[in-house]
Parts: C-alpha cells; sequence; structure tokens
C-alpha cells in the first residue's frame, strides 16, 4: 500500500494531498530515510511523522482496505511516540493560547511579549 494512502486511511493526515505534500518535503521517513507518496509499505514497518515541530513514531500493525473511523484507528497503528514528545506538545498548546491577541496588543500585553522573548 501506497505511505500517503495509508496516512490518509489512519487519519493521521485529513487529506491525501497534504500526506503527498507531507512525504515530498520529508516530514515522513521510514528507517530514517524520506520517501516519495509512492512508496509502498507493509505490515511491520516503523515509521516517523514530522508534523507541527513534534516528531510522531508509529508502528504499521495491520493495513486498512479504505478510510477507518477515528475509534479504530488503533487497530491498524501503534503510536510509539516518546513521552518527551507529548510534552512539547503541551508545551506548545500552552504557549500558544497564552499569546493569544486580538488586533495591535496593549502596553502590558507587549510588555509580557518582550519579558517572554528576552528570557
Amino acid at each position: 500500500m501506497r505511505i500517503d494512502l495509508f496516512l490518509w486511511y489512519t487519519r493521521i493526515f485529513k487529506s491525501r494531498t497534504i500526506a503527498s505534500n507531507a512525504c515530498k518535503k520529508g516530514h515522513i521517513k521510514v528507517q530514517d530515510k524520506s520517501v516519495k507518496p509512492s512508496f509502498d509499505i507493509f505490515i511491520g514497518t516503523s515509521f516517523s511523522v514530522k508534523k507541527k515541530q513534534i516528531l510522531y513514531n508509529f508502528y504499521i500493525q495491520d493495513l486498512p482496505t479504505s478510510r477507518v473511523g477515528a475509534k479504530i484507528v488503533d487497530l491498524y497503528l501503534k503510536d510509539l511516540t516518546p513521552i518527551s514528545e507529548n510534552e512539547k506538545k503541551e508545551i506548545l498548546l500552552k504557549t500558544k493560547n497564552n499569546f493569544k491577541f486580538k488586533g495591535k496588543p496593549s502596553k502590558k500585553e507587549r510588555r509580557d511579549i518582550n519579558e517572554f522573548l528576552n528570557e
């Protein structure tokens, strides 16, 4: 099965086009080598996906015949992502929510930004 199809079937990416573009940009790696969207994968293959500054690692347990529901993705994929990457994800979410401004920042918000950047 093509890797771009598998990434779409297992809901790692929202569309097959996005999965193909990720492969072309080198965000998908099998055995530490970037792969093309047409790369064939099999049961037992491990691969990594870099998505939003986080490196996810997966192991293929089975190949789906069509796009699967979010509840049964675990039948096809095993998540091997280290805990440190999950912590990084939480930190990114917290900082993203703390620094949401609407329009031009106020004087206090500018001070907070400068204090954060200078640390």
